[in-house]
């Protein structure tokens, strides 16, 4: 036991601490708040305090624990709230609505019993990964009870019925001796959970969102980022993913955003059904709360956390969805703490370890095949916020990122000046993926990647003709050019403009997304042919089907099929009757 040396912000320096290691949890003064040694000097250890320091004084106890920050993992974790080093947030505020400094509150229920149906039996050999059985934690999650790291054996018991997260549910013998399984784990946050192998993703995530899933699709398994400056619209959108993406589980970590953000998420999710079920979203969702109120370095460990539970998911077969927002805020903790430590610092300030540190968080995604039987697959996908100052990606974080995700949703102050959501700019942003989930897109559409290449086209073409129409008006263009630009308005505002609160147009299945563009294409390619018959563009646009693609966004789901046929019947009548013009 150690005691304190001396305390800078959210450091506290901490003498006769022989004995102790890096990254060992320790409990500081009377308050028992959560620390965490990140360096050791002879007797003195540095510790980084997740909790408020303030009031702290020297010589007050230092306890150490003996262990590193871990995440308790087991039946009881959907539906929940935690804050950044996983204390439940639902305990903490049954007592009061302000929480105070060192206080505690178990991740998981010790009381709550499990209705647990072994899928082995006695005499049945097992090791680690294996399912041993189930458990009903939601409506939408069945909890599958594996066989921890490091165990292997002959299953001697195994008990079916109600049990709590503590009592044993499998006896394991291995060499004479006897292991107790129960049905909670705990795994270091900072370590990647094993697996088989990893595999390339090539199935698309299903986001709801147009441009995501047509024109920069996002691979089950891939790592995305989303920079964008100030009111740009970045919450907005990873609360769509995390609404709408067809996955098994969703995790949203609030990292050092306002508390109002979190709120609102909190308030909406225990609302929302999910499409694909008709069940609510709190059944299938995961909620990190460490918003910009809360300790600054506990950011951190919210991040890793988060990855962890995605992770643990991961491993019984289920595809997982972890959003961060934001790992800029994540960014500036660390620079703080750079700073107190007076560590070589790098770019405007940030530690010369910023990249590593990111890549240690995203590099955990994957669509790997996972360890144990059954064999089964599972995978994470995450997407991170980013929030340069004045919107200028050339800042360090946005850098460091952008040399490890795989898809860019570059959000531009541009298009939110003109209200123009989502603000995903199609010209700046990018998906590696597009290559790899081509089959996947090939069952929903044979034509989806000639489609998306002229839809891309037609909007660079516009990108270049705005330069022209900017210096001698649109009027000075040839027709077919004024076609161009009328095409490509009609593909930004009635196919990637998409509101987030509109009761219909908030999701949008792959099918749909299709329909809807190939529509836009369509009627380019047969204003092409009233333009040859002698019409002009002026003509094209007074046209009543120009009106009425632009309402397709407002056709329920059940009859747009039907609405679309018959949209596409109106536009053959209309071209017939531009040709009988003389």
């Amino acid at each position: 036991m150690g005691k304190i040396w001396r305390v800078s912000g959210p450091l506290v320096i901490a003498e006769d601490m022989r004995g102790s290691q890096v990254y060992e949890i320790v409990e500081i003064g009377e308050e028992g708040l959560v620390g965490e040694i990140i360096g050791l000097e002879e007797d003195k250890a540095i510790i980084q305090a997740h909790e408020d320091t303030l009031e702290l004084k020297v010589g007050e106890k230092v306890r150490g624990t003996g262990t590193i920050l871990t995440a308790e993992l087991g039946p009881g974790i959907v539906g929940s709230i935690y804050d950044g080093l996983q204390k439940s947030l639902i305990d903490l505020m049954k007592d009061s609505s302000f929480i105070r400094r060192g206080a505690k509150a178990a991740p998981l229920s010790r009381d709550k019993k499990w209705q647990f149906s072994p899928s082995v039996k006695v005499g049945d050999a097992v090791s680690e990964g294996d399912i041993i059985g189930t458990v009903p934690e939601t409506n939408l999650i069945e909890h599958r009870i594996m066989v921890p790291q490091g165990i292997k054996g002959v299953v001697k018991e195994i008990g079916e019925g109600d049990h709590t997260i503590e009592e044993p549910v499998a006896v394991v013998e291995h060499n004479g001796k006897l292991n107790e399984l129960t049905m909670m784990q705990k795994w270091p946050v900072r370590k990647p959970r094993p697996y088989k192998q990893r595999l390339d993703p090539s199935r698309l995530l299903i986001t709801g969102m147009r441009i995501i899933d047509y024109m920069f699709p996002l691979a089950l398994g891939g790592k995305a980022a989303i920079p964008g400056g100030f009111g740009t619209g970045k919450t907005v959108a990873l609360q769509q993913l995390a609404r709408w993406a067809q996955t098994q589980l969703n995790i949203y970590v609030g990292c050092g955003e306002r508390g109002n953000e979190m709120a609102d998420v909190l308030y909406s999710f225990r609302r929302l059904k999910d499409p694909a079920t008709g069940r609510l979203l709190q059944e299938k969702e995961v909620f990190i709360a460490n918003t910009s109120n809360m300790p600054v370095v506990a950011r951190e460990a919210s991040i890793f956390v988060g990855i962890t539970i995605a992770e643990y998911y991961r491993d019984m077969g289920y595809d997982v969805l972890l959003v961060a927002d934001s790992t800029s805020r994540w960014a500036e903790a660390m620079r703080e703490i750079g700073g107190r430590l007076e560590e070589m610092p790098g770019e405007e300030g940030f530690p010369a370890y910023l990249g590593s540190r990111l890549s240690s968080f995203y590099e955990r995604a994957g669509l790997v095949e996972c360890l144990g039987s059954p064999e089964r697959t599972g995978s994470v996908t995450t997407a991170g916020a980013v929030s340069p100052p004045g919107a200028d990606f050339s800042e360090p974080v946005t850098q460091n990122t952008l040399r490890i995700i795989d898809a860019l949703y570059s959000l531009d102050v541009t298009l939110a000046n003109r209200r123009h959501f989502p603000t995903i700019n199609w010209l700046t942003s990018y998906s590696l993926y597009a290559e790899a989930v081509k089959g996947w897109w090939s069952k929903v559409s044979p034509e989806w990647a000639d489609t998306r290449a002229t839809a891309l086209k037609l909007l660079q073409e516009e990108a270049k003709l705005e330069e022209i129409v900017r210096l001698v008006g649109p009027e000075a263009l040839p027709e077919g050019d004024k076609l161009v630009l009328l095409a490509a308005r009609m593909i930004r505002e009635d196919f990637l403009m998409q509101s987030a609160y509109h009761e219909i147009d908030t999701y949008c299945l792959p099918e749909r997304a299709h329909l809807m563009l190939k529509t836009i294409i369509k009627f380019y390619g047969l204003a092409q042919e009233m333009l040859e018959s002698g019409r002009s563009v002026a003509e094209i646009r007074s046209s009543p089907i120009v009106s009425r693609i632009s309402r397709m966004k407002d056709i329920p789901h059940d009859v747009f099929e039907q609405g679309i046929k018959e949209l596409w019947a109106e536009m053959e009548v209309s071209l017939e009757a531009s040709k009988r013009v003389p």
